[in-house]
Parts: C-alpha cells; sequence; structure tokens
C-alpha cells in the first residue's frame, strides 16, 4: 500500500536530516510523526519515526542508555515547574534579569552593560497561593542571538518581550526581535488560537512588558508601544514599584490560561497550599484526573464553594470550574 505523504512532509522531512540540534530535531521528528497519515503504508516508516524518537530522547536524557554526561544542557532546555513557564526576551539592558532577579529567587547577572547575560537563567515567582517560572535569556540584537533561544522560545508556555522605556531605539528593538523570530519560523501573537498549517512554524502567545515605566514620565513612548501592538497585553513596570510588579505576575498568570482548584476533605477544611493547576474551562472530572486517573473513574459527584455558587452546592463530572473554586469530590 504506498504510503501517500503530504508535499509538506517532505519539506519537513529535508529540514529534519538537516539539522544538528539534537532538540530541535526531536521537536521535527514529533511533528513528522504527527503529520504521517496513520494506515498499513506507513506502519514501517511509523515506527522508523518512533525509534528515531527514541534514540533522540535517551541522547538528550544523557546518552543511549549509558553512563556519561548529559548532552541537554541548561542553556538548550529547561524543565518546566509551577503553573507555567514563562520566557522573558528582549533587546540588551532593557531591564529582564533585574525584573527576574526581583520577582523570583533566582540570582541572574544584573549590570549597566550590555550582554551581561550570557546563559538562560530560571526561578520561581510567587502569584499568591501559585508559582510560576521565569526564565531571564541572553539580549537579542543585531550583534546577537543565541541559537539555543529558538528551542527555548517554543517550548516555554508564555513569552513576555520586555521593551525598554528608557531606550532611544526602543521601536527598533522591538522590531528587530520579531523580525528576527520571524525568521526562526517563531510568529510572536497575542492570542494562539490555531496551530500553524505549516508544522516547521511555531505561534508563541506574548505579552509586552513596557518596563522601567518612570523613565516615560509623559507615557510617550508607553502610548507608541500601543499603537504599534495594539492587540497585544501591554504592562507596565518598574522594579521600585510594587503595585506594578503585582500586576505583572497577576497578568502572566491569567495570559498562562490556568486556574486555580483547590482541594476539601470531607468533612474538614479545604487545603489552600497545594492548589490543583488546570487550564481554564476544565471540568470536575479534569480536576480529579489531574489527581489520578483511577480517582476520576471512581469519582460520582462533587460539591462546590466558590464566587458565585451556592455554598456546598451538589454538581454533576461535567461541570465547568472556575479559579479560586473549592472542590470536595465524592466516590
Amino acid at each position: 500500500m504506498p504510503a501517500n505523504l503530504p508535499p509538506q512532509y517532505y519539506e519537513l522531512e529535508r529540514e529534519f536530516r538537516a539539522e544538528k540540534d539534537v532538540r530541535e530535531k526531536l521537536r521535527l521528528a514529533q511533528e513528522l510523526l504527527r503529520i504521517m497519515p496513520k494506515h498499513k503504508g506507513t506502519d514501517k516508516l511509523q515506527a522508523e519515526m518512533k525509534a528515531k524518537i527514541s534514540k533522540l530522547k535517551k541522547q538528550l536524557m544523557g546518552g543511549s542508555g549509558r553512563s556519561g554526561p548529559r548532552q541537554a544542557h541548561a542553556h538548550d532546555y529547561i524543565e518546566k515547574e509551577g503553573a507555567g513557564q514563562v520566557i522573558l526576551i528582549g533587546p540588551p539592558n532593557s531591564g529582564k534579569s533585574s525584573l527576574v532577579e526581583t520577582l523570583t529567587n533566582a540570582k541572574p547577572v544584573v549590570a549597566d552593560y550590555p550582554y551581561s547575560t550570557r546563559e538562560p537563567v530560571a526561578g520561581m515567582m510567587m502569584y499568591e497561593t501559585v508559582q510560576i517560572q521565569l526564565i531571564d535569556t541572553p539580549p537579542i540584537s543585531p550583534e546577537s542571538y543565541e541559537n539555543y533561544l529558538s528551542g527555548l522560545i517554543r517550548n516555554a508556555d508564555l513569552v513576555v518581550m520586555v521593551a525598554d522605556l528608557e531606550a532611544e531605539t526602543m521601536i527598533e528593538d522591538l522590531q528587530f526581535i520579531i523580525n528576527k523570530l520571524d525568521e526562526k519560523r517563531i510568529i510572536l501573537k497575542p492570542e494562539v488560537t490555531e496551530t500553524p498549517e505549516d508544522a516547521r512554524y511555531c505561534y508563541k502567545k506574548t505579552i509586552i512588558c513596557a518596563h522601567k515605566e518612570f523613565e516615560d514620565e509623559e507615557e510617550i513612548k508607553r502610548k507608541k508601544i500601543e499603537e504599534l501592538f495594539p492587540e497585544f497585553i501591554i504592562i507596565a513596570t518598574s522594579i521600585i514599584d510594587d503595585e506594578s510588579l503585582d500586576l505583572f505576575r497577576k497578568t502572566t498568570f491569567d495570559a498562562l490560561g490556568k486556574i486555580r482548584v483547590y482541594t476539601k476533605p470531607i468533612g474538614k477544611e479545604p487545603d489552600f497550599s497545594d492548589p490543583i493547576i488546570i487550564p481554564r474551562n476544565s471540568t470536575v472530572e479534569a480536576a480529579a484526573e489531574h489527581l489520578h486517573k483511577d480517582f476520576a473513574r471512581k469519582l460520582k459527584f462533587a460539591k462546590i464553594w466558590g464566587q458565585g455558587k451556592f455554598d456546598g452546592q451538589r454538581v454533576q463530572l461535567d461541570f465547568q470550574l472556575t479559579d479560586g473554586d473549592i472542590v470536595e469530590f465524592h466516590i
């Protein structure tokens, strides 16, 4: 039986064969398997691609099952933690590192000269009862683009593009970043509602952080950003303004599209220390599955406490949850 592979498959396969970066090669292999027609004519091809994917994963995890040094260093890949992974990108001296240092427990190099950040640094930012992972990255400019950045950006859940309100070249800097990522087939978008038709491309939800707000007293540059990027969420921040930092925390959490659900054992007080983090519009059943699939299968109903709800309201498994709900599971 013929494979009947689409033309897009052959284009992606050529790119896969030419790619040298292991993590990007793995992503391309997974895309090839995804777009491959599933029928008897491709059984052998599917098996071969799955074997390649397995081999690439072993390489990233430290070699082909043998002892030896890990090949996936921190600058190639950062494992996700918390409610979501948020990557900060921007031009030199835009203030990414100072933001990450102020908002997290990380200690990136903070200096008043450009290109002080040489490698990505991750830290955990607290927003009320949840943690969000922030990643500081080397700057993007005509003089500098670290190739591993493409993989980090593709892997992140949310991009924050930091605009330096103090820089005379602020608009040119932002436009260069957008164009550079376009070249890398990474498209920054205010919302991502679909996957690109071409599997080589990647759409990333992005918000804009207008940083050093007190250097823009008349808000001229802030208004310029709003004119050029009318559909994007824009947050004005300063490391000496707690209110703006609180807004940054809330905005990034909201942009991740997640909700917090707190569990309540029957007859006891709810546990607010360790919420279930699930996608927005998730159901009671999805929250139960997050705990354990077997638990979800045994679940009969739940009781809900939350804004706009009757205390202890009995609901079925398909009931849609909202941020901050308290759930008491009954099996």
